[in-house]
């Protein structure tokens, strides 16, 4: 009995040994090169998913419809920064040339005739710094060409009206009137182009526009503040953009951020994002930035974004009568 414990003991050390060398030489393996590769993958998409987690938005809630039934068409909105609280747009190509003011539940608080401005089709509007210090302005894109058939497009520049509570009984039939604007005319370098986002960067005035191209990718074109009123003057093309949708660059709305941090793009269905990974980075960084998807919910015919005055939401229109004025909150 003694002879087999000792044989059994001898056999359990002899196979603790082996078991210890095994490991020893396992540990001392070196890791396949897919597994090294693998590793640092792994944790760059780790962390990419943990940061688009963080700037994901909330599921899009319609907040009211567009009360004013000569609103069939907006094709554009921008936060009023004289009113905070509203909204601007207007319509697409067939209407006058007039700005429609609203709440945030879809209800007008007046209509306004640019002043000296026509309206060939108008596509965008945006907000932005202007000749005179401190004040604000009103940007409309009159660059829609559906043809790609103009020599030069038109963008208006007006100062800003102060929305009164009074002015809600101004319609289209009785409008206020604006200012007069200022006519900025642009050509492309390399020909017409068709677009629906005019965007204008809160702090340096700079205009931007992106066109829209079916099934390729679009262009960013830019003009350079202070812009040239007396005469045309030339776009530079400053970037070209990849669109994650089965329509390629279709963009018909654009917006950049009150901070100047984000762009915001749409198409018909969906919408987009760019954001500066820092602010010391200059602006058109932005450009070379992934398209984050951002969803809109559901629009009959989408032309519009924009984001809210505070950064922190997207608004979206619809064409047609009476469509929904939906929000996208960021977490």
């Amino acid at each position: 009995m003694r002879r087999n414990n000792l044989k059994l003991n001898s056999t359990l050390s002899l196979a603790v040994i082996c078991l210890l060398l095994l490991t020893c030489a396992c540990q001392q393996m070196p890791v396949p090169q897919t597994a090294q590769a693998a590793r640092p993958r792994e944790e760059f998409n780790q962390r990419q998913k943990a940061a688009q987690k963080k700037e994901t938005y909330l599921p899009p809630s319609v907040l009211g419809a567009i009360r004013d039934p000569a609103i069939n068409e907006s094709s554009g909105i921008v936060a009023s920064r004289t009113t905070p609280g509203l909204y601007w747009t207007h319509n697409d190509s067939g209407d006058g040339p007039y700005l429609y003011a609203l709440d945030e539940r879809g209800a007008g608080r007046g209509t306004w005739r640019v002043a000296g401005a026509k309206a060939l089709d108008w596509e965008d509007i945006a907000a932005g710094p202007g000749p005179t210090r401190g004040a604000n302005y009103l940007y409309i894109g009159d660059i829609g060409d559906n043809e790609e058939r103009r020599t030069e497009i038109i963008v208006y520049r007006v100062k800003e009206p102060t929305i009164k509570s009074s002015d809600s009984s101004a319609t289209k039939r009785t409008p206020l009137t604006t200012e007069q604007a200022d006519v900025i005319r642009l050509r492309y370098p390399d020909g017409a182009h068709d677009a629906e986002a005019l965007m204008v960067h809160p702090k340096t005035g700079d205009l931007y526009v992106v066109t829209k191209v079916s099934f390729a990718n679009p262009s960013v074109y830019k003009a350079v503040a202070p812009l040239n009123t007396t005469g045309s003057a030339t776009l530079q093309r400053i970037a070209g953009l990849s669109i994650p949708s089965l329509f390629g660059g279709m963009i018909t709305g654009g917006d950049i951020s009150p901070d100047g941090s984000r762009v915001a793009l749409c198409d018909y269905v969906d919408g987009y994002e760019l954001v500066l990974p820092d602010a010391r980075i200059a602006f058109d960084q932005i450009w070379k930035q992934p398209l984050k998807p951002v969803d809109l919910g559901k629009r009959k015919q989408g032309e519009s974004i924009g984001y809210r005055l505070d950064g922190r939401a997207l608004l979206a229109t619809s064409e047609g009568v009476h469509p929904p004025l939906i929000e996208v909150v960021r977490r």
